[in-house]
């Protein structure tokens, strides 16, 4: 154990973040770089080392979370690296961009502030890299075994990692221009600069992995000659079919979704356009959608600096506390403020929208709202409440339905979806079709970061055991999982 008295001497502090009127000027994570550094030993050392730590229980990873706080607290950052690596491909990945599911399974957590599991990984992988702590591991041995790999979010990393270390030769395919699927286009550079993603590429291109960038397999590449070329496949192209919302004026200029939006705003990030065809800039902006995404279109708006910024949420508020039925250690629904809504804006819970109203030239101007409740779990309107506000710039930010059918792919490996539109596969993350592997969104349905990764690397030892007969690679820690069947 850390500091057996820790928890009760020391209270939660966490990362301080830069004031909101410098880092809404620029693109910078928002964060003080090293601000985590002076307490980190202290906050680690509130960890009390549980009999039953239930935050393994809260984590998709099963990240040992004791062991790195108890080196995190003792100074040895180089054992806490190594602890933290045992169970996760990329934490500072998740160290910036997860919602510490397992924060909210802290025991601590029952009666006092969790502790902050988050900022402590985040802190222990930002030294090793300072440290030069992370290199390339490349396989002692090659196995003569191929593998694709067709996406690079989380999941396609994690599993691509994992089985280039086992020793298959594995090509990543990304329809994008650069590796990182949502990592690199969807998620701004003010929650994770690019940097952390690039050098994990490039480690990842020291151990052999190799990368095609834009390449759309079921387009540009047939999947038969695909499966005849490699020995296996491990799709992990994400569910990227953005939920959309059909009423009327929804074809009006200025309507988009929000993985149209963010990517380009990205794009000027990366250099690539001077500036984003869809801005933000003079105009009101509406985001429709309460969650991760929607507060990723709010953060980008108040940069590019628009007039004023409205986020609705269909849902009512959700309360401060966790609710009753959400007791711990689950994770629960409770009002959330991110560093973007710090940012300004105003946020509208329990309404719907009607419809959009347009110029003479197409142009959407207004947004038509009504207020609803829940009545015997149906959602009705309330009379009366109805009201427009400015828009000139509408974002859809409402999740998504499954992994893409429009381009081929799903159709040219004779994949079986299921009710929800994702693909089926079985314990061992084995489609319907024999040697092809699903992983991350596209067979889950839209998740966390962490259970992206952790699905990586269990279906990277069902790609292992399939082209050996056995597998090393470690299985997470939790492999129950409800969506699948065995």
């Amino acid at each position: 154990m850390a500091d057996p008295k820790g928890f009760l001497t020391t209270g939660r502090e966490v990362a301080t973040s830069r004031p909101v009127e410098e880092r809404v000027r620029d693109w910078n994570e928002v964060y003080v770089p090293g601000s985590l550094l002076p307490v980190i030993s202290k906050q680690a050392g509130r960890c009390m080392d549980c009999g039953i730590p239930f935050c393994h229980q809260g984590c998709p990873l099963g990240n040992l979370i004791p062991e790195w706080n108890d080196y995190a607290y003792r100074g040895d950052w180089a054992a806490a690296s190594e602890r933290l690596h045992a169970t996760n491909n990329f934490p500072e990945f998740t160290g910036r961009l997860c919602p510490a599911p397992c924060e909210s399974a802290c025991v601590l957590g029952i009666n006092q502030p969790p502790v902050t599991i988050k900022n402590v990984e985040v802190t222990i992988i930002d030294k090793a890299w300072d440290a030069g702590a992370v290199t390339p591991q490349p396989p002692q041995r090659l196995s003569g075994k191929t593998v694709a790999v067709i996406g690079s979010g989380p999941a396609g990393l994690a599993a691509a990692q994992q089985l280039t270390r086992a020793g298959h030769t594995v090509a990543v395919f990304e329809r994008a221009d650069r590796i990182g699927g949502l990592l690199r286009y969807g998620i701004p550079a003010f929650k994770m600069e690019k940097r952390h993603l690039n050098r994990r590429v490039e480690q990842m291109r020291a151990e052999g992995t190799k990368f095609r960038t834009g390449v759309e397999v079921g387009r540009d590449v047939d999947a038969a000659r695909l499966r005849k070329r490699y020995d296996a496949v491990v799709i992990a192209a994400g569910a990227t079919t953005a939920r959309d919302l059909p009423v009327p004026g929804r074809e009006l200029k200025g309507v988009h979704q929000a993985m149209e939006y963010l990517p380009l705003a990205n794009k000027v990030q990366e250099g690539d356009l001077v500036t984003s065809p869809i801005t933000a800039e003079g105009k009101h902006v509406v985001v429709i959608g309460g969650g991760d995404t929607g507060a990723d279109c709010v953060g980008t708006a108040h940069r590019q600096g628009a007039a004023s910024v409205t986020q609705l949420e269909i849902m009512p508020r959700p309360g401060d506390d966790r609710p009753g039925h959400q007791p711990w250690p689950t994770f629960p629904m409770t009002y959330k403020v991110t560093s973007a809504h710090e940012e300004g804006g105003e946020r509208v819970y329990a309404v719907s929208t009607t419809h959009f109203e347009g110029d003479e030239d197409g142009n959407v101007q207004f947004l038509h709202l009504v207020e609803v409740e829940f009545v015997e779990g149906r959602l009705t309107p309330l009379p009366g409440t109805e009201r427009k506000i400015p828009a000139q710039l509408v974002t859809l930010a409402m999740g998504f339905t499954g992994t893409d059918q429009e381009n081929g792919l799903v159709q040219q490996f004779g994949l079986e979806l299921d009710a929800r539109g994702n693909v089926t596969r079985d314990a061992s993350y084995a489609t319907s079709v024999d040697g092809v592997f699903v992983a991350g969104d596209a067979g889950r349905g839209q998740s966390l970061i962490v259970w992206a990764i952790a699905e990586g690397r269990a279906a990277a030892r069902g790609v292992d055991r399939f082209l050996t007969g056995e597998s090393t690679l470690p299985y997470p820690v939790r492999p129950t999982d409800r969506s699948l069947t065995v």
